[in-house]
């Protein structure tokens, strides 16, 4: 029987743990074990996939201005989607012969220059020019990796939602205005871990509350303020004396909800419905192992945000109804034999090394297919002259692997080396995830981009605002307002940005005020004040010492968390949480 092995990271030389399951799983896809630890296979991965960042360059076919996710200066070929759907050219008119002369990396990333790509990854959306990773959406803004959603702006992870603002990884919700990792709400403000709530404002871990303010842990609770109960009418009283559309009150509470949710029980993880599974955010999942914001996975490890798959491991973005996808980043729908391959899915059946194909199976180092059986590096094959090619590749690989600037070696079991990514580790979701300077990214081997000057001029200050909602004019409109961040941050700050006139709208129909920073500081401070991050797990012991609890003075509960241990939030066990929290 297979035992638990401890291995050195090749990239961090940290020690990792590859479980026996792990080894089956392998010997399942027909891989070798890992080289690098899960944490910076998750790095390499996210490197490939760039959410946020939109810049304009000219379609390489039709000549159009376009909106894309690939800056001006990347050595890749880009296509509007209209012409990369079109039937006016054909990846495989790019195929080359197989050199064994040269390591297999090199020659993929050739092939990988050559061919086109998509603007953005968008699937039959409306009015929806300036977004990535977007589906059958209408309506939207700014708000990348959003599905089946209408009327969306500023926003990340969002599915089945309506009328939303500032917002991340919220489901089935509509008016909501900066929410996280909330579902079925509506018509609320600052609602982060919340289900089932509507109208309500400042409220963490509650379920199922309707005129709630500034409380924490509630359950099936109407007009509670500040945690105390009240009549409606008292309630309403309260409610209007808060002045929640002027900007210095507005921000006062934000700091004051900060505080209450330091000082909240929290559960030691969001698991709900799940049976022998770790990590967060995770819905009817089953044998889910270190997974973060899935729902409905079984037999999985190392994945964020999965849905719907099953018997797969080391993955980002990926879902519905796929199977045995093995460190894939934006692939898996209706998908099944997916190894070390990045923006590869609908319908694919045994794809390796491969980017951007859609429709196709048994392909092997290939680039954008559509529809393609038994390609290797973009070239047809006879199913015999495949299979028998596939092989002699594989073999080939690992006597004469790929070396990058640092000296890694990359044969057959490794991912795309990071160099390849045509987006700057910074200009990359790892940047989100796993934020570094410019220093510390390089040490590393990650590409780097240098920001761009922002040569803006803002026509108005934060100091020059009105304080109140209600005393902004349509005029804020026109002009160009200065972020307060100035570029100071860190983060990819625009410096500067506009207001639209569906915003004000919004933010008149909400009664919050006009925001200060730019969309990017926003999204990038929404991410860090999430409750955690999401991507790690540490050992822990439940820091209950309630004496009704059936426990002694210290509970012996320990458990896997997101909260390392010097984040200073009250973590609970289990038991514990649902004694304290009902």
């Amino acid at each position: 029987m297979t035992t638990a092995a401890t291995n050195s990271c090749a990239q961090c030389k940290s020690s990792f743990v590859v479980e026996p399951e792990d080894f089956l799983f392998y010997e399942r896809m027909k891989v070798p074990p890992p080289t690098w630890c899960p944490e910076c296979r998750m790095k390499r991965r996210m490197i490939f996939r760039n959410e946020l960042m939109l810049f304009r360059r000219n379609c390489a076919l039709c000549k159009k201005d376009i909106i894309t996710m690939y800056h001006p200066a990347a050595d890749v070929v880009v296509y509007c989607n209209e012409c990369w759907w079109s039937d006016k050219w054909d990846a495989s008119q790019y195929g080359v012969e197989y050199d064994f002369t040269k390591p297999f990396f090199e020659q993929f990333l050739r092939l990988s220059k050559q061919v086109p790509r998509m603007a953005l990854e968008a699937f039959q959306n409306e009015n929806s020019p300036y977004t990535n990773y977007t589906w059958l959406s209408k309506n939207i803004y700014l708000s990348p990796s959003t599905m089946y959603s209408e009327n969306i702006s500023y926003s990340h992870g969002i599915t089945r939602c309506q009328d939303s603002v500032d917002c991340i990884y919220i489901y089935n919700s509509q008016l909501c205005y900066e929410c996280s990792d909330c579902q079925n709400c509506s018509s609320s403000v600052y609602l982060v871990d919340c289900k089932d709530c509507i109208s309500s404002a400042f409220l963490y871990d509650c379920r199922g509350c309707t005129d709630c303010f500034m409380s924490s842990g509630l359950r099936n609770k109407s007009f509670v303020f500040r945690g105390q109960q009240h009549t409606k009418g008292e309630y309403k009283k309260k409610l209007d004396e808060l002045r929640l559309g002027d900007y210095s009150v507005f921000a006062s509470y934000v700091g004051e909800f900060e505080k209450l949710k330091m000082k909240s029980i929290h559960r030691f993880a969001d698991l709900f419905n799940t049976t022998r599974s770790t990590g967060n955010n995770l819905i009817d999942s089953k044998n889910a192992r270190h997974c973060f914001t899935g729902e409905k996975l079984e037999n999985m490890s190392y994945a964020i945000r999965a849905f719907e798959i099953s018997d797969s491991a080391d993955l980002y973005g990926s879902g519905d109804g796929a199977e045995l996808l093995y460190d894939v980043v934006n692939c898996g729908y209706k998908d099944s034999l997916i190894r070390f391959s990045a923006n590869t899915f609908e319908e694919i059946r045994d794809a390796t090394y491969c980017d951007y194909c859609r429709t196709s199976q048994n392909i092997f180092g290939c680039v954008g297919l559509r529809k393609k059986q038994y390609h290797i590096l973009n070239k047809a094959y006879t199913k015999e002259e495949y299979e028998s090619l596939v092989k002699k590749i594989i073999v080939h690989m690992d006597e004469m692997p790929y070396r990058d600037r640092l000296g890694r070696i990359y044969g057959f079991g490794e991912f795309f080396p990071p160099e390849f990514s045509p987006f700057s580790y910074n200009g990359s979701i790892a940047h989100e995830y796993y934020p570094m300077g410019e220093k510390e990214v390089l040490e590393n081997g990650f590409p780097w981009r240098e920001p761009e000057t922002r040569d803006y001029h803002p026509t108005k200050i934060s100091s020059e605002l009105p304080d109140s909602i209600s005393e902004i004019s349509d005029s804020i409109t026109q002009e160009t307002l200065g972020c307060s961040h100035a570029g100071s941050c860190g983060d990819p700050c625009t410096v500067a940005f506009k207001i639209l006139e569906s915003e004000v709208q919004f933010y008149r129909r909400m009664n919050v005020p006009i925001p200060r920073l730019c969309p990017n500081c926003r999204h990038y401070a929404r991410a860090r004040y999430r409750d955690p991050l999401n991507v790690q797990l540490w050992q822990r012991k439940c820091m209950c010492v309630q004496l009704n609890h059936d426990h002694p003075e210290k509970c012996p509960n320990e458990f896997e968390t997101p909260y390392s241990p010097e984040r200073p939030e009250i973590v609970y066990c289990e038991q514990c949480y649902q004694k304290e929290i009902s």
